[in-house]
């Protein structure tokens, strides 16, 4: 047992990302397309954040041509180049799964301020 923790331990990721549901993140993830690697931009809503240590993952939901598109990274992988937040969002729920059967206007998340 304590030979899986520290082996977790090692691979848990040194640059703590900070961001929480309802955010928008622009996600740059390393894709292996045969021989040549290159970086991916997804970028969306946190609609979920799951999971505790090396096993937590979080979920970013866009639209992508009037379809919805939902895509969950492992916090800790080694593929995640970089999390940008690009906006803090004001939700009082931890997982936003309305967001999914709602559209246009009603489908934003209210910006935070902080004055």
């Amino acid at each position: 047992m304590d030979i899986i923790r520290q082996l977790e331990e090692e691979q848990l990721r040194k640059d703590e990302l900070d961001f929480n549901t309802g955010d928008t993140v622009r996600v740059h993830y390393r894709i292996k397309e045969g021989t040549r690697e290159r970086i991916q931009v997804f970028e969306g809503t946190v609609i979920k954040i799951q999971g505790t240590g090396l096993r937590s993952t979080f979920t970013v939901r866009r639209l992508s041509y009037g379809v919805g598109v939902e895509r969950t990274f492992s916090l800790h992988s080694p593929r995640i180049e970089k999390l940008e937040v690009t906006r803090h969002g004001k939700v009082r729920k931890a997982k936003l799964f309305y967001l999914r059967d709602r559209q246009g206007k009603s489908a934003k998340v209210k910006e935070k301020r902080n004055y």
